[in-house]
């Protein structure tokens, strides 16, 4: 029976009794302080604005906009509160709740998204993610961002109630499947020494995320093998052209993320049975199409994959000089074959190779014995000339980070020095390690964390010294070696030409000195 309500809207006081908290009420979280303090208020000067109501029983009202005010009525046990008394429909009750709770309090962002997706699943009447954006107030990207919340996994959810990650980490995790948001969940976080025996977990910024799902699923589509219009090479999946997990498909939702990449694939499950599907339709179609493995190691038992050391394959671009043009893998024999990556990586991808092993060209015969001494001569110069420059380098390094001034505060320093080092290669690190005298133990958990810990004991000057060292290795990763050293020993007065004469006056002396007989130690003599 509908209540007895004369006019359109009415503005009464009503018991507390008769008012029903709504079940589609977005907001879901309380702040119970902020009740309290609520309470305090209506104690003092009573319930100032209305609560908006809907008749939901001849004597009851569903609470449309008001659900703190009417909790914080009842801690603060008052016998009626003020309303106003609508006719709504459920539609137009989920819209006013919506645009109600954005306007009077920020709510938290998950109860956003669940209002959104009320209003779109609402059947009449019939809403669009424009239509939304509109009645609140927001961007058609806004509400699809928030919207996509909706998809997180359960973890990610109760890390997202519980502040443990952002907003910004929550939109990139439900933009990805449900069996990769785990995870991606832990790959938001990094664990740090809070003192010399606990470990702390601390949430990485936003961008460490995008840097994770980029290098670990994302997936290019303009470099994958198959073709992405045919939608029968996995029938139940279709083509990538019509796929909603692409991130071209919503550009609502990626069009920050799709950058000069362009569209790519957000599961690396489905990419992967594409990829399988596409090897199988290749060689069924060609069977004399030779399978190789582009991984290093051992092979599974019983794979027709030829190994790398089995093969040669031929490039496609063009030798840049006359020595690489001299190259086996520039040159074409009669043996040339087509073949199809079907382990490692570019699985699916055909090359030109060389898999004969009597072929003169990609399989020489082995050299004999007058050219395998010049041959491991002329490598033993290399090896020589290599460890004088490595020596160097190191000696050139070690001067630069004696004329570091002191400058910066500890904090500063240190704040600098540790995303330095997290962006460096492992045998970056392990060469600053060495250079200090770091080692590492087994159960330290690796050279990363040998290093920071030493790191963390280190006083100002040593920091300053280990930032100076870090952004050369790390820039040297980067470009040309010798022209970073070079130009750091010039900004630094180094005196590169004499630390080179020293390091090579030094191997010259190494080098008698194990030419040179030793004498006999006095057990050999006895002996004799």
């Amino acid at each position: 029976m509908e209540t007895q309500v004369l006019n359109a809207t009415e503005y009464r006081n009503v018991t507390l009794a008769v008012l029903t908290e709504s079940k589609t009420n977005p907001r879901r979280t309380f702040e119970e302080n902020a009740l309290k303090e609520l309470a305090e208020s209506i104690r003092s000067q009573g319930v100032l604005s209305p609560l908006l109501v809907r008749p939901l029983t001849e004597n009851g009202f569903e609470i449309i906009a008001g659900a703190r005010r009417y909790r914080a009525a009842q801690i603060a046990e008052q016998s009626t509160v003020p309303v106003r008394i609508v006719h709504l429909s459920d539609a137009a009750a989920l819209e006013a709740q919506l645009v109600e709770n954005l306007i009077r309090s920020e709510i938290h962002p998950m109860e956003e998204a669940q209002g959104f997706r009320a209003l779109l699943d609402l059947e009449d009447p019939k809403y669009s993610v424009e239509q939304i954006a509109a009645k609140v107030g927001k961007t058609p990207a806004f509400v699809a961002q928030r919207l996509k919340l909706s998809d997180l996994a359960p973890a990610a959810v109760e890390a997202f109630y519980a502040d443990s990650i952002g907003v910004g980490h929550a939109l990139l995790l439900a933009k990805l499947p449900a069996d990769q948001q785990e995870q991606a969940l832990r790959a938001c976080f990094k664990e740090v020494y809070a003192n010399e025996d606990k470990l702390a977990r601390i949430l990485l910024p936003v961008r460490n995320l995008q840097f994770w799902i980029a290098t670990n699923i994302l997936l290019i589509l303009k470099d994958a093998p198959f073709n992405k219009r045919d939608a029968q090479l996995v029938p139940i999946a279709g083509s990538c052209a019509d796929c909603p997990k692409r991130t071209g498909h919503n550009k609502l939702l990626f069009g920050d993320d799709l950058g000069k990449q362009g569209d790519q694939c957000t599961d690396p499950t489905c990419y992967q049975a594409k990829l399988s599907a596409h090897v199988a339709k290749a060689i069924a179609t060609k069977p004399k199409l030779v399978q190789i493995s582009t991984a290093y190691g051992g092979q599974k038992e019983g794979s027709p994959a030829l190994p790398r050391n089995k093969y040669t394959a031929i490039r496609d671009d063009k030798p840049k000089s006359k020595d690489d043009a001299k190259r086996p893998e520039y040159k074409v024999c009669k043996f040339t074959t087509e073949a199809i990556v079907t382990e490692g990586t570019d699985v699916g991808t055909v090359h030109k190779v060389c898999a004969n092993p009597s072929c003169a060209v990609h399989h020489p015969k082995p050299l004999t014995s007058r050219e395998d001494e010049k041959w491991k001569a002329e490598h033993e110069k290399r090896r020589k000339e290599q460890a004088i420059a490595n020596a160097t380098g190191l000696r050139v390094l070690a001067a630069i980070g004696d004329a570091v001034p002191v400058r910066l505060m500890k904090r500063d320093l240190l704040f600098i020095l540790e995303r330095l080092v997290s962006l460096m290669e492992e045998n970056r690190l392990e060469m600053l390690a060495r250079q200090h005298g770091v080692r590492q133990k087994r159960d330290e958990g690796g050279v990363a964390k040998t290093l920071a810990a030493f790191i963390r004991r280190a006083d100002e000057g040593m920091l300053s010294l280990l930032l100076v060292e870090s952004s050369i290795l790390l820039a040297a990763s980067r470009g040309n070696p010798t022209t970073i050293l070079r130009d750091a020993a010039t900004a630094y007065k180094v005196d590169t030409e004499a630390i080179a004469v020293k390091v090579k006056q030094e191997f010259v002396a190494k080098e008698k000195a194990r030419k040179t007989p030793q004498p006999a130690t006095k057990i050999e003599k006895k002996a004799a």
